[in-house]
């Protein structure tokens, strides 16, 4: 690799800064000081794995909360990219773990991350430190989830404007050695963009621009009234989707605020897109029939393949 270093940046001029800065941005000064690093919840390691041989031509990396899910992404995604190799034998490469299950599809990375901040936040660190080994370059992550919309028909596909918190800023707040640090959860407005432009080229496709609010629970962080514990009114319920709806608020769930700060802060491309799964405003309990459902939550994954397929050039 060491021998192959110099003819590559030979061959894109001498724009050597703009070489480094496509590189994926590890913040974190430690790292190269480290013999070896095991990237625990997904079972590799920097010493046992060859990460730029296994990673180094990532370009895509999609993740989304269910395992089935991303499974079904992967799959999906070899067909469509008309990879060769049977789709129903793609292997899990984090199979030494139940954690997080990931999938490589030529240039396409797809994994799990769980439900909720603390699961992808754990996910994104060791996933930003695997494409910073493998020296991926040029990236762009896509969260494919499932969220609750608010004045929204289901099935509408929501791309985030901006991530905001729970009194709709654009802000995550992490706690680092007791004390609260607070990071933007800008997006790439142009990936953003793309993807927009991308789902008025798909039929039937109801697709909205709009913020995205992430809270730290799905019942009463929500405010729904059906969890174990109810502590307000659906009168106030109302009142708070309201003002959520006011402020540009189009959608809920439970990890984009950390994910658009992770990603913002590595100089990686970052986009959220989610499936209204229903509209807050009329209920809190998903009652639309399973195959009804299976389809909402397929609208993501066909958008972000459209996206890709535009990219390597399979669509002109």
């Amino acid at each position: 690799a060491a021998v192959m270093a110099p003819i590559l940046l030979n061959c894109m001029g001498n724009d050597h800064n703009e070489y480094i800065k496509q590189l994926v941005q590890v913040k974190n000064p430690y790292l190269d000081t480290m013999e070896e690093d095991i990237l625990y919840h997904f079972s590799l390691s920097t010493k046992t794995h060859n990460l730029p041989e296994m990673f180094g031509d990532v370009k895509f990396v999609c993740v989304g909360g269910s395992a089935n899910r991303m499974k079904a992404f992967a799959k999906f995604i070899h067909q469509e990219l008309k990879l060769p190799g049977n789709p129903e034998e793609i292997k899990d490469i984090c199979e030494g773990t139940d954690r997080y299950c990931m999938y490589k599809v030529g240039p396409v990375l797809s994994i799990s991350h769980g439900m909720g901040v603390p699961s992808i936040s754990i996910m994104l660190h060791e996933l930003i430190k695997l494409l910073h080994h493998a020296q991926c370059r040029d990236v762009i992550l896509f969260r494919l989830g499932t969220s609750g919309g608010i004045g929204l028909a289901p099935g509408t596909v929501v791309i985030t404007d901006k991530a905001v918190d729970y009194s709709f800023r654009p802000q995550f707040e992490q706690v680092v050695l007791g004390k609260v640090i607070t990071r933007s959860t800008e997006l790439d407005e142009g990936v953003a963009s793309e993807l927009l432009q991308c789902s008025s080229e798909l039929q039937n496709f109801p697709t909205v621009i709009g913020n995205t609010m992430c809270t730290h629970d799905f019942y009463e962080g929500q405010g729904r009234l059906d969890g174990a514990l109810c502590s307000f009114s659906n009168e106030e319920k109302l009142e708070y989707l309201r003002k959520a709806y006011e402020s540009g608020v189009r959608n809920i769930e439970m990890e984009s605020t950390v994910f658009a700060a992770m990603c913002r802060v590595c100089g990686l491309r970052a986009a959220v897109i989610c499936v209204a799964l229903l509209n807050r405003f009329e209920g809190d309990q998903i009652t639309s029939p399973h195959d009804v459902l299976v389809e909402y939550q397929q609208r993501p994954q066909v958008l972000v393949s459209h996206f890709i397929k535009k990219r390597l050039g399979h669509i002109v």
